[in-house]
């Protein structure tokens, strides 16, 4: 039962035209959106958010990369508890994916600004610049990376776009200097509570509102080709072949069912496939195809990472293949704060709202967060598990139900 003393107030009118307007950044058809960072429809979106936090009443600084943060200050010097997501958008997505937790941190702090008056910890919103990699390839959490000091020295100017220019020069033409990247370092950070769009159908199977979300997957991908020989497709025999495209249907087959077979939350797609040289009439001459990955658990990723590689050398060997791979991306999952856990399941049940516990099959922000304060994640339903897309929606009911969840979260955690 919801508990009265406790229940926390969200205007959700305010919350549908708060996010519609963010949304009017960088809008594409009717419900997408395509922000770049440091894009015009970016700049847009930021400069909305600082008055927006102004508005509420919030001190408002940016940092060295653009980050918005908006403080309510508290009564003591303790580390901050802050909450927020990135701004930018895939090209296009939609309304919802990162800047829905930019928005409901703004909101949250916002009410309880209103409602119970100054904390005891700093607690902060905070739109962080950049997250997709949507203009920026190898960007990866831009902005979160400032925050936790992982931005290398030479990272500005290694850092290409899809255009060409390097990531510092679209810093310096929005007036942003790469040379002080470093001022935008936190150490002064106890908690960090980011909501986000679930990205997938669990929750809307489940008919639920919310999740509090325990650890995020890790994720590694890799990119892998399989040498054979080429030949005709008529005068070959079958059991002389050494054909990559049919080791490759086996490989791809096994990775597959191995994920499968395993359970969730483990996951793994074969994503581009490249055949050469690609001619009905041909045995092939190579394949080169990516392998994604994933699972929120350190043993079972090890295991399933294990099983995948085994299965290639198996294959490759019987078949009289040559295969190799390259690791391009390995993030190790990031398990959430038991205490921030239990502390968002015991508000969500004060606050009157259903909730499960689940893992993120998404990488966050808040992986990178978690090498300097402890974390945890709030999820709102998304309708059709849909994510990516201006066709991503979650209703308004469902999100007031994720900021209410957010709000009891910060004031237990900073009042």
């Amino acid at each position: 039962m919801p508990n009265p003393a406790k229940f926390i107030e969200i205007d959700s009118a305010f919350v549908e035209k708060t996010i519609l307007e963010l949304a009017s950044f960088g809008a594409v058809g009717e419900t997408g959106v395509s922000r770049t960072v440091y894009s015009p429809e970016w700049i847009g979106a930021t400069d909305y958010y600082a008055k927006a936090c102004a508005a509420a009443g919030l001190d408002v600084r940016r940092d060295a990369v653009g980050n918005v943060w908006g403080r309510l200050k508290g009564s003591t010097s303790e580390k901050a508890v802050v909450s927020g997501s990135h701004i930018d958008s895939q090209t296009p997505g939609g309304r919802y994916d990162g800047a829905l937790g930019a928005v409901a941190a703004l909101l949250a702090v916002k009410a309880l600004k209103e409602q119970f008056g100054t904390p005891r910890r700093t607690v902060e919103a905070v739109a962080l610049c950049e997250e997709e990699s949507s203009r920026f390839p190898n960007a990866n959490y831009w902005g979160s990376r400032a925050v936790t000091g992982r931005i290398a020295p030479g990272d500005p100017e290694r850092v290409i776009a899809f255009s060409g220019e390097t990531i510092a020069e679209a810093m310096r033409a929005v007036g942003l200097d790469p040379a002080r990247i470093p001022e935008a370092r936190r150490d002064d950070i106890d908690s960090f509570v980011e909501l986000h769009i679930e990205q997938g159908p669990i929750l809307e199977q489940a008919g639920l509102p919310v999740a509090v979300v325990d650890a995020i997957t890790g994720i590694r991908h890799y990119r892998a080709e399989i040498s054979g020989v080429q030949n005709h497709a008529g005068a070959f025999p079958m059991d002389i072949r050494n054909d990559p495209l049919a080791g490759f249907a086996e490989i791809a087959s096994g990775l597959i069912n191995t994920a499968h077979r395993m359970g969730r939350p483990a996951v793994t797609t074969v994503g581009r496939v490249l055949v050469e040289p690609n001619f009905p009439g041909i045995i092939p001459a190579k394949v080169e195809f990516t392998i994604d990955a994933r699972h929120p658990d350190a043993q079972a990723r090890r295991r399933l990472y294990d099983m995948h590689e085994g299965l290639m050398r198996e294959v490759a060997a019987r078949r009289g293949l040559e295969i190799e791979w390259q690791v391009m991306l390995d993030h190790e999952p990031s398990p959430s704060d038991p205490g921030i856990v239990s502390t968002l399941q015991r508000v969500a049940g004060e606050q009157g709202v259903p909730f499960m516990t689940m893992a993120s099959g998404a990488g966050h922000d808040s992986q990178q967060m978690a090498s300097i304060a402890k974390v945890a994640m709030i999820f709102v339903r998304s309708k059709d598990g849909r994510s990516h897309t201006p066709d991503e929606f979650s209703s308004v009911e469902d999100i007031v139900a994720g900021i209410r969840v957010l709000a009891a979260g910060l004031h237990a955690l900073a009042y």
